[in-house]
C-alpha cells in the first residue's frame, strides 16, 4: 500500500481499506455500546477499540440516505430529495441517481482501491429496477467492481426482489437469508481483493436492510430474545435512558423525551396483544443480533488476511427507528418471522429504538436523524473507546474516504458535478473539535438546520420554527424560539438560502415553493 496519509496516531498510516457498514431503520439506541438491549459483542467490540460518535446525522429517510452517503452532497443535489418510486419533474426529484454527482466508488477507483458494494442499493427509479431495462444508474455503472444486492429497497428477506450480481438478477436459492447473504458476500469480496489484487487497498460498501420491515428473522435467532421485552416500552425506556446516562452517551442534564403520542401505556394492552408486541420486537432484535454476527465475519476475514489494523471500519444507520405500522400479508401470530407475513414492529418499539429523541423515521427532529457511527483503526486511530461530540452528518463520508485515499474529486466546471458539501472526520480521528459550518435536512417539507449548538426545526410546510439548545436539551423539550428570535430568522435566511442553492425547491415536485418562500411566515 502507498503511504500518503498521517494518521492520527502521528505515524505515517497506509491508504488503509475501508469498509462502510449502514443498517437501515434502525434506532439511535438500539445497539449495545449506544446502550442499548440488543446484544451486539461484535460491534460493541469495535466501539471499545475506536471511537463513538454522539452527534451524527443521517437524512431521515432511506434514499436521501444513501443518496448522501455515497456522493458527499445533500440528497436534492443527488436527484433524490424524496423517494425512487417517483420522478416528480424537478431536479431535486427525479428519484434517480443523476450524473451530477459522483459516487464513493466512482472517486476511489481511480485512486487504485478495489471497490466492491454487498447489500441494497435503493438510488435508482423504481422504472429501472428491472434486468432489462437502462443500468446507468446500477452500482457497476456507477462505480463499484463487484455487486451483490438488491436494486430496489426494502422486501422479504427470504425471497427479496431484485437480487442481482453486478449486472444479472438472480433467483434467491433455497434456504436464503438476506442478512447472512449480505455478509457472506462482503467476505467473499475480501477474501478475493486480497487474492487478486495484494497490496492495493479496498473500499467496501456494506447495505444492509435489516432491520427495516417486514420482521423476518430465522427462529434459532429469535428464540433468545422471547419473552425479554415483556415489561414493555415504558419500563424499557426509562431503564434504557439510565443506561445511557451511566455509559456517558448522554448529559446527565437532558430530560427523557415523553411517551410518543398515540402509544398506549402497556397495561391498556390485553394478554394477547402483550405477546404480540413482545414477538414483534424479538424478531426486530433478532435482525439486529444477525447483522452484528455478520460484522463479526467481516471483521474475522480481515483478520485472517492480516488486514484489520489497516482498515478502517464505519458503522451507522440510515435513518431513526420507524414507526411506520406495515400489516400484508398475514398477520396470525405463528407467521411472524417468515416470509407468510409482512410485518412491522410498530411506533411504541421504535419509540424506545430512539431513546431519548423525539419522533421517528421521516421527521427532522432528533428521533428521526441521529445515528451512531463507530469507527474502528488501529492504525489511525489511537484512541480506544473515547466519544466524540463533532456534528457530523453523512455528508461528511465521501470526503474523509477522499482525504484517507488520497483521490482526487472532480472540481472543472466543464464537468458539471457539483462541490461537496461535506467536510472530512479525518481531523476528528485525533481529537474532537467543533465544526464551523452549518449543516440542513429537508424530507417531505420537514426542515432544519444545526449551527454550534442551535437547531432549528420544523414539522411539515405548516409547522412553524422550534428553536432549541443541543447542549442543554438535545432531547428537544424546552422550545426557546419566542426567546431568540433574531437567532431563527438569522437560522431560517441560512436554511432558505440553503433550500434555493440545493435543489429543495418546489418540495417534493408540487407547486409547494410560494409556500416556503418566506419560511419566517409559517
Amino acid at each position: 500500500m502507498s503511504k500518503d496519509t498521517d494518521g492520527a496516531t502521528g505515524a505515517r498510516a497506509p491508504r488503509p481499506n475501508i469498509v462502510l457498514v449502514l443498517v437501515d431503520d434502525m434506532g439511535y439506541s438500539d445497539i449495545g455500546c449506544y446502550g442499548g438491549e440488543i446484544r451486539t459483542p461484535n460491534l460493541d467490540r469495535l466501539a471499545a477499540r475506536g471511537l463513538r460518535y454522539r452527534q451524527f446525522y443521517n437524512t431521515a429517510r432511506c434514499c436521501p440516505a444513501r443518496a448522501s452517503l455515497m456522493t458527499g452532497l445533500y440528497p436534492h443535489q443527488a436527484g433524490m430529495g424524496w423517494m425512487t418510486v417517483a420522478d416528480l419533474g424537478h431536479d431535486g426529484y427525479t428519484g434517480d441517481l443523476n450524473a451530477r454527482c459522483r459516487t464513493i466508488g466512482e472517486v476511489l477507483s481511480p485512486a487504485g482501491y478495489g471497490t466492491y458494494m454487498s447489500g441494497k442499493w435503493h438510488l435508482t427509479h423504481d422504472r429501472y429496477n428491472g434486468a432489462a431495462g437502462p443500468k446507468h444508474s446500477w452500482p457497476r455503472q456507477r462505480g463499484f467492481d463487484r455487486f451483490f444486492g438488491t436494486i430496489c429497497g426494502g422486501g422479504s428477506y427470504f425471497t427479496p426482489r431484485t437480487l442481482t450480481v453486478d449486472n444479472r438478477q438472480i433467483d434467491p436459492p433455497e434456504g436464503f437469508y438476506y442478512t447472512d447473504a449480505i455478509s457472506d458476500h462482503a467476505r467473499q469480496f475480501i477474501e478475493d481483493h486480497r487474492r487478486d489484487r495484494p497490496g492495493d487497498p479496498f473500499f467496501l460498501y456494506v447495505a444492509y436492510t435489516a432491520p427495516h420491515w417486514p420482521l423476518h428473522a430465522r427462529p434459532e435467532d429469535i428464540a433468545p430474545y422471547r419473552g425479554a421485552f415483556r415489561e414493555g416500552w415504558d419500563v424499557l425506556r426509562e431503564r434504557k435512558f439510565e443506561r445511557m446516562r451511566q455509559m456517558g452517551i448522554l448529559d446527565e442534564s437532558w430530560d427523557l423525551s415523553p411517551r410518543g403520542e398515540g402509544i398506549r401505556p402497556l397495561d391498556d394492552l390485553t394478554a394477547a396483544e402483550k405477546d404480540d408486541f413482545d414477538l414483534r420486537m424479538a424478531i426486530y432484535a433478532a435482525q439486529v443480533a444477525c447483522v452484528d454476527r455478520g460484522v463479526g465475519r467481516i471483521v474475522a476475514s480481515l483478520e485472517a488476511g492480516r488486514q484489520s489494523d489497516d482498515t478502517l471500519v464505519l458503522f451507522l444507520s440510515d435513518n431513526g427507528g420507524c414507526h411506520e405500522e406495515i400489516h400484508a400479508k398475514s398477520d396470525r401470530q405463528e407467521h411472524l418471522g417468515t416470509d407468510a407475513s409482512f410485518e412491522s414492529y410498530g411506533r411504541p418499539w421504535a419509540n424506545v429504538s430512539n431513546v431519548p429523541f423525539r419522533e421517528y423515521k421521516s421527521w427532522v427532529h432528533e428521533g428521526g436523524i441521529a445515528t451512531p457511527l463507530i469507527a474502528h483503526w488501529p492504525a489511525g486511530i489511537a484512541a480506544a473507546g473515547e466519544f466524540r461530540d463533532r456534528v457530523g452528518h453523512l455528508i461528511d463520508l465521501m470526503p474523509t474516504c477522499i482525504e484517507l485515499a488520497g483521490a482526487h474529486y472532480p472540481t472543472d466546471p466543464k464537468e458539471g458535478v457539483f462541490p461537496l458539501e461535506g467536510e472530512s472526520l479525518a481531523a476528528s480521528f485525533a481529537r474532537d473539535r467543533p465544526r464551523p459550518a452549518p449543516v440542513f435536512w429537508e424530507h417531505e417539507g420537514n426542515r432544519a438546520v444545526r449551527l454550534g449548538q442551535w437547531k432549528l426545526v420544523a414539522k411539515g410546510l405548516d409547522g412553524r420554527w422550534e428553536l432549541y439548545d443541543m447542549e442543554a436539551d438535545r432531547t428537544e423539550r424546552n422550545d426557546l424560539s419566542a426567546a431568540h428570535p433574531e437567532r431563527v430568522e438569522e437560522m431560517t435566511a441560512a436554511w432558505q438560502a440553503y433550500a434555493e442553492r440545493t435543489y429543495v425547491f418546489p418540495m417534493d415536485g408540487r407547486d409547494w415553493g410560494s409556500r416556503v418562500r418566506n419560511p419566517l411566515s409559517l
